[in-house]
């Protein structure tokens, strides 16, 4: 009895030590808990106002930038990640309707080029008929990324069969310190000046394909147009829209801007006068028939058509006027929100200037607002491009038999008065055919009116067939019976 007794008590007194026991443990690990939580929570607290001041601070100055900062790796001392992405349009990527893999070439003393884009000449014959006694019929290559704008524009076989004015180094070049230098500090008189230069002599004035300080200002970073062409540009076509004396530098939103600067150099234009002043043909508005009628209006022409000997105009690039006939300028989206979006570097969000089609990128370019699948959203991109590029091949066939049944009637010596009015026809139905076909989206900027222009591009042509025989010519060598 008196050993359970014990071993009773034994019991009793170990239970109150087990409890205390545990309650230390139990304060020990919530001691530990709280340290550790302490020590993360002080962690996460540096690490916010660490990205914080990052985020203040987004560059370190590590080389002093000027006005005069022509050099794009000198601005990337200071905004490496922007640079990094600036280097990377050396990408040679082809989508389904644009871009280039590139193709291997032996390079010549004319053209010292190992890499080109491929020929768009010998994708579609057709283009030669076109442009037949123009220079796009001997060379005329897939678009590349902004790393070749000039030396694909110094070498291209255009140089070789005619004499480009120094125009061209405008859109084809870092120009805002050449600007500079021959105007004496008055960006307008050395843009003049440049213009009346020779191509190879204008060529000697850049270095740079376009860089930092073309869009950007040097102190203060902002966004800025520097092409006194794109200035006078934007100040006609406001006033065509009611506003006058529009200042693009002082009048333009930030949002604006982000579409702006691109509109420097991707747009429509001519060589005006002898001074081969580049000028932007708004001053009717920026849709098609509004440039149409202005190039009526001043008589211009690019070239004499060889074949048919129509008084003919070549579209360049006219992706600002396109866009802003689409639903993302109307809804307020700029060309840098889609062509470099934003992206999210450490606590900096930066635009991308890896400058390519929103195809490659559409997580960034298109997700962030249109909330579907990528393969969704490649599926509808390449839909639209690809009914235009079938309307496309429409209007180029209808356009080809044109030029065919003129020149059959020249040739066959019908009187030239009676040729007038379907070379003007044609005029305008191979201006509207190649506005689209010189635009860089395939109809995607703004799928409606790439519709529209190609539609009425088809109704010239058969305006420009019945006018043909209407004035006496039929292709059967008989003169065609009154109606």
């Amino acid at each position: 009895m008196v050993e359970d007794t014990q071993h009773t008590e034994k019991q009793e007194d170990s239970q109150p030590r087990k409890k205390r026991l545990f309650g230390l443990k139990v304060v020990v690990i919530i001691a530990f808990a709280s340290f550790a939580a302490a020590i993360l929570g002080l962690a996460l607290l540096t690490n916010i106002f660490e990205r914080k001041q990052e985020a203040r601070s987004p560059f370190f100055s590590v080389v002093e930038l000027t006005d005069d900062t022509a050099d794009p790796e000198l601005w990337g001392k200071n905004f490496p990640l922007q640079y990094d992405g600036y280097k990377r349009t050396v990408d040679q990527v082809r989508t389904r309707f644009g871009g280039s893999e590139g193709v291997h070439q032996t390079p010549k003393e004319a053209d010292p080029r190992s890499v080109v884009a491929q020929s768009r000449l010998e994708e579609d014959p057709r283009l030669k008929t076109m442009w037949d006694g123009y220079a796009f019929a001997v060379d005329f290559r897939e678009e590349r990324g902004h790393a070749y704008m000039l030396d694909d524009q110094t070498f291209t076989e255009r140089q070789q069969v005619t004499k480009q004015p120094g125009t061209c180094i405008n859109c084809h070049a870092s120009a805002y310190t050449a600007y500079k230098k021959l105007g004496g500090g008055d960006i307008v008189a050395g843009f003049n000046a440049l213009n009346k230069m020779p191509y190879m002599e204008a060529r000697k004035e850049v270095t740079h394909p376009v860089a930092c300080i073309d869009c950007h200002d040097a102190r203060t970073m902002a966004l800025r147009v520097t092409r006194p062409a794109f200035m006078e540009g934007i100040r006609v076509a406001k006033a065509a829209q009611g506003i006058q004396n529009f200042d693009v530098n002082r009048d333009a939103t930030r949002q604006e801007m982000r579409t702006y600067v691109c509109g420097q150099c991707h747009v429509e234009y001519y060589f005006k006068g002898p001074e081969k002043t580049l000028t932007y043909p708004w001053q009717n508005g920026l849709k098609v028939e509004n440039i149409t009628a202005y190039y009526d209006t001043v008589q211009h022409k690019d070239w004499t058509h060889a074949q048919t000997g129509a008084d003919v105009l070549k579209a360049q690039h006219p992706e600002f006027e396109m866009y802003n006939q689409g639903i993302h300028a109307r809804a307020g989206v700029s060309c840098a929100d889609c062509h470099m979006p934003y992206v999210r570097e450490g606590a900096m969000k930066i635009s991308n200037h890896h400058v390519r089609s929103p195809v490659l990128s559409l997580n960034t370019s298109c997700q962030t607002c249109h909330k579907a699948t990528e393969e969704e959203l490649k599926f509808r991109i390449e839909s639209i491009q690809e009914r235009t590029f079938n309307l496309r091949n429409l209007a180029m066939e209808a356009l080809v038999q044109l030029i065919g049944d003129i020149k059959a009637a020249k040739d066959a010596g019908h009187p030239e008065e009676k040729l007038k009015d379907s070379r003007g026809f044609q005029r305008k139905a191979q201006f509207y055919l190649d506005f689209v076909e010189a635009e860089n989206s395939m109809g995607f900027h703004a799928p409606e009116e790439a519709a529209r222009i190609l539609a009425e591009s088809m109704n010239f042509t058969r305006m420009g067939q019945v006018a043909l025989r209407d004035s006496g010519f039929s292709r059967t060598g008989t003169a065609a019976a009154p109606h």
